[in-house]
């Protein structure tokens, strides 16, 4: 019983893979990131190369999944407290203890609580999520005038904008390289945004590539001067549709639960809560 760790993708995929597509729903995050990496390289989220993580149990089952991709913090996939709190023993050490850990709350409260216990290393919640799963689709009644459409290589530097202009506000690590990421994503077709009958873009939205039948939405951004207008509720409810048609029987997304009207606006187009999950500091 133990973690396993590694830099090698394919060991990872080859271990952990049935795991990961098993439990869909729980490993959104992870299978994402893999399917990314497979298919932009192991630098497309940093320089210094992505470590992977399996659990198993005595009986050799995996039974939990972690990675990091550095200069973003420590992730963690379905795993029980004690598989948690595990890792965090091997991960103790200076070299490779993790400035944050995000994923489902019992996981990663029970991490840190065990990081702490062996460093004295505090920890603070930097943000409270919820993961919804989508139902029945309902898109809005009245939506504004446009249309959702993909993201096209000439809007390179819009979206690159926006995607650092998302992340500043949900206090995430901004992309390295920002036009590259921007490249890439619109290259994967991941990448939806709306225009409105003028013919101006006015929201983006994104819908990850079908992976083991899930797809996850996000980001989600819209300028502040433009807010307020239904863009937002109307694209995502498209690239939604978007994600099903290309595969996803789950489609997923996360929302920032101090954000009382993002989260109503993905219930009332058919997204159910499934948990909670926390974003946390160390040191």
């Amino acid at each position: 019983m133990g973690w396993t760790l590694t830099t090698s993708l394919d060991e990872f995929r080859t271990a952990a893979g049935p795991f990961l597509a098993a439990h869909p729903v729980e490993n959104t995050v992870l299978l994402t990131i893999v399917d990314r990496i497979g298919r932009d390289g192991p630098q497309v989220y940093g320089d210094a190369p992505p470590r992977y993580g399996w659990w198993r149990e005595p009986d050799g089952a995996v039974t939990g999944v972690t990675l990091r991709t550095p200069p973003y913090g420590q992730r963690l996939g379905r795993m029980t407290a004690a598989a948690a709190e595990g890792l965090a023993r091997q991960l103790a050490d200076g070299d490779q203890q993790p400035d944050d850990v995000g994923g489902g709350r019992e996981a990663v409260f029970a991490f840190a609580r065990e990081l702490e216990r062996l460093t004295g290393c505090g920890w603070a919640v930097a943000t409270n999520e919820r993961l919804y799963r989508l139902g029945e689709l309902t898109p809005p009644p009245t939506p504004p005038a446009g249309r959702a459409r993909l993201a096209a290589p000439a809007e390179r530097e819009l979206v690159a904008r926006w995607l650092a202009a998302f992340a500043t506000e949900a206090q995430v690590n901004v992309p390295g390289d920002l036009q590259a990421d921007a490249d890439q994503r619109i290259a994967a077709g991941t990448l939806l945004l709306w225009e409105d009958g003028d013919a101006r873009v006015t929201s983006l939205a994104g819908a990850s590539p079908a992976v083991a039948g899930m797809s996850r939405i996000g980001p989600v951004y819209t300028p502040p001067e433009l807010r307020g207008r239904g863009y937002a509720s109307a694209l995502t409810a498209a690239a939604s549709a978007h994600a099903r048609a290309g595969g996803a029987a789950e489609v997923l997304l996360y929302t920032d639960l101090a954000n009382p009207v993002s989260n109503a606006i993905y219930q009332r187009i058919g997204y159910l809560p499934v948990d909670d999950a926390v974003h946390v500091v160390l040191g």
